[in-house]
């Protein structure tokens, strides 16, 4: 018979007082407010947005049922925002199970919703029925109005507590429901709300839902703007706004939209060949984007070059018999939108970025390959153009494997520590490995001087690296700096990329704060975007943040990352007593100095209230000594490093090409349009 704790005082202190006192049970609403992040990511704005996109997608789903044709999203004063769709309206009556209306019971209970049970949606984006009750737990003030029946029916809430039963408080025409609610200020970071990502996100939900109206109203100030997004193209819309600025190979998108009655699986493709290098694709299920693509994109591919390759052969353009076009030659300059809608979609991981149905691939290769097979036999024009970029592909691909050959078989013989400039790392554990890259000779001697040999390793580079948005694998490859990078990192490139060899846990783009700095810096960014994505995608690439001043009284110093900074260096430093004088001398723009003249030098001496203040000006690392470059932006315990992710592909591609890309014209307004923003320009 088992003895109790009090009596057994080695097994109580053994436990540490943890008894089935400690297990707390959090009813209806509680576990969100206590762990917000699990439910809608972070705190930050994408989750405050998240909670938009929750209420979005509940009208969404009944838009892609049929019912409803326009989704009103209204920005109201006060930090409110109204959601209003066509809908059927969340039913009111009581739930026979819970006695309860089941409009109060999807709103307070989480997995409840009629998306779990036969009959209510054949296709739904949110699967897990926490959507819009996560909603009202994370808002101090939540109102649902549900027109049915002839009648309005309203509920409001606190934080997720019913202030009141459901209750019919006029009548309706027609039906729908509108979801008006306030974030917990006490819970986000901010609950200032973006137009620019509201209008962004909604556009691309307009592109998949094809005859959906989606209209949105900023009514915070007096000057109110509207947006509304209408696409009858779909898919197919989408694509050519993808493709705006670029050079298409054909001027035809492709579209094929069809039901698959084999698998049930409604398949929608849009694609267009341009005269770019490298290939974009977005994937979505149920109107939800799969970054990292899934069986429907496996099914596209498979069924793209196979009817390439069978029309190529065909027609006589390919006569050899091992020459098949490959599946990278048929994808350069393409870009693609696959849409798929599933009744049970199976994704990978809760993020849904990676779609799971082996279904959608036997539905996409099947509804795809048959209507292209058609496409290319219609349009001869677009084939022959397309075919013909495929070929080429080809043959810069053969080129370019002997190049990366090369460059392979060179690190081999040389044993895989080169190239030559590299001071490598002495720790062969990756995770525990950073590699800089340092912007010149001079900066890259510091770094060496300075950096931890164990874990640190230094690639110095020579001035601007070849712009590789313009330029194919092999014309790549035959850059010294670029060659040297790929040796380094030894995870190869193109096709025979492998992301378990990476040498480095941390790849660290360090570079001077100006003007040539920040090119270098976007010329990498491009490389790595565009031919290293994963190392991107799994947040292996990193920004160092060197100070642009040291700010120094006596022995005291600060290191300042911006003229804001400095200028609060010389006021912690000086006292309070130098304040007024400090922001005096800020708002003039001119800095003082002994003998009462401007100093140009590196080291600039000011006097504040008495006190001597020195403010050496950072213009490049190469002018820090090793000390310093380690101490300010090398050494893990005082550094600031900022990881490169990429939260919205369509942008950052867009990106890229307007800046990287061959045409000037959209680069032009780029600047124009941004260079008032533009800070600590160095000219």
């Amino acid at each position: 018979m088992a003895k109790s704790d009090e009596k057994n005082p080695t097994k109580k202190a053994a436990s540490g007082g943890y008894t089935a006192q400690q297990i707390q049970v959090l009813e209806g609403l509680e576990p969100v407010r206590k762990r917000p992040g699990m439910y809608i990511g972070s705190t930050g704005p994408t989750g405050l947005h998240h909670l938009i996109w929750e209420v979005m997608d509940n009208s969404i789903d009944e838009a892609m049922a049929g019912h409803g044709k326009v989704i009103t999203l209204r920005l109201l004063p006060d930090g409110l925002v109204s959601v209003e769709d066509e809908g059927r309206g969340i039913p009111v009556e009581a739930h026979p199970q819970f006695k309860v209306s089941a409009l109060e019971l999807v709103l307070t209970k989480l997995h409840a919703g009629g998306k779990f049970g036969g009959g209510g949606y054949k296709v739904s984006g949110g699967l897990h029925g926490v959507g819009v009750s996560v909603v009202n737990a994370l808002s101090t003030y939540l109102r649902a109005e549900v027109k049915r029946d002839g009648k309005l029916w309203a509920q409001e809430y606190a934080k997720g507590v019913p202030q009141g039963k459901v209750k019919a408080v006029g009548t309706a025409k027609g039906t729908g429901t509108t979801i008006i609610f306030r974030p917990d200020a006490g819970i986000f970071e901010t609950v200032e709300f973006s137009l620019k990502t509201i209008v962004d996100h909604l556009r691309q939900q307009a592109y998949l839902l094809k005859g959906l109206k989606l209209v949105i109203i900023d009514e915070r100030t007096e000057a109110k703007s509207g947006y509304a997004f209408y696409f009858e193209g779909g898919v197919a819309s989408y694509v050519r706004h993808l493709n705006h600025g670029r050079e298409a190979k054909h001027a035809n998108v492709f579209y094929v939209h069809k039901h698959d009655e084999a698998s049930d699986v409604e398949v929608e493709v849009a694609v267009q060949y341009t005269e770019e290098y490298h290939e974009s694709v977005f994937c979505f299920c149920n109107n939800i984007y799969n970054p990292e693509g899934g069986t429907h994109l496996i099914g596209f591919r498979t069924a793209l070059t196979r009817e390439l390759n069978g029309y190529a052969r065909n027609k006589g353009l390919i006569k050899e018999k091992d020459a098949n076009l490959t599946g990278e030659d048929v994808r350069e300059g393409l870009t693609t939108v696959i849409s798929v809608k599933i009744k049970d979609p199976q994704f990978e991981g809760q993020t849904k970025a990676k779609l799971g149905n082996p279904e959608a691939r036997t539905a996409v290769e099947a509804v795809f390959g048959e209507a292209f097979k058609i496409y290319l036999e219609e349009h001869p024009r677009d084939a022959e153009a397309i075919i013909g970029k495929c070929l080429l592909a080809a043959q810069a691909r053969a080129a370019a494997r002997a190049a990366r050959e090369t460059v392979l078989r060179k690190g081999v013989l040389e044993g895989l520590t080169l190239p030559g400039k590299l001071a490598d790392c002495s720790s062969k554990d990756p995770k525990r490995c950073e590699l800089f890259i340092v912007e010149g000779d001079s900066a890259g001697g510091s770094a060496k001087q300075g950096r931890n040999r164990e874990t640190q390793a230094i690639l110095p580079i020579k001035g601007k690296i070849l712009n590789v948005e313009r330029a194919r694998l092999d014309k790549m490859l035959a850059n010294n700096e670029v060659k040297s990078l790929v040796i380094a990192l030894g995870t190869s490139i193109g096709e025979s990329f492998k992301l378990d060899d990476l040498r480095y846990d941390r790849v660290v783009i360090m570079t001077d704060a100006d003007v040539d700095g920040a090119h270098i810096r976007t010329l990498l960014l491009t490389l790595f975007y565009r031919y290293f994505p994963d190392l991107v995608r799994t947040g292996h690439i990193y920004i160092a943040q060197s100070p642009l001043y040291r700010v120094a009284v006596g022995k005291e110093f600060r290191y300042a990352f911006s003229d804001d900074e400095k200028a609060k260096a010389v006021e912690e430093l000086v006292g309070a007593s130098g304040k007024k004088k400090a922001e005096k001398a800020k708002a003039k723009g001119v800095e003082e100095v002994e003998g009462g003249e401007a100093a140009e030098a590196p080291e600039q001496a000011m006097m504040v209230e008495g006190v001597k203040v020195n403010i050496q000006r950072y213009k490049g690392l190469g002018e820090m000594n090793p000390e310093q470059l380690w101490e300010t932006t090398m050494d893990p315990a005082t550094r600031v490093m900022k990881q490169v992710t990429i939260e919205d592909a369509e942008k950052a591609d867009e990106i890229f090409d307007v800046l990287m890309g061959a045409d000037v014209a959209p680069r032009k307004r780029f600047i124009q349009t941004h260079a008032k923003a533009v800070k600590n320009l160095d000219i």
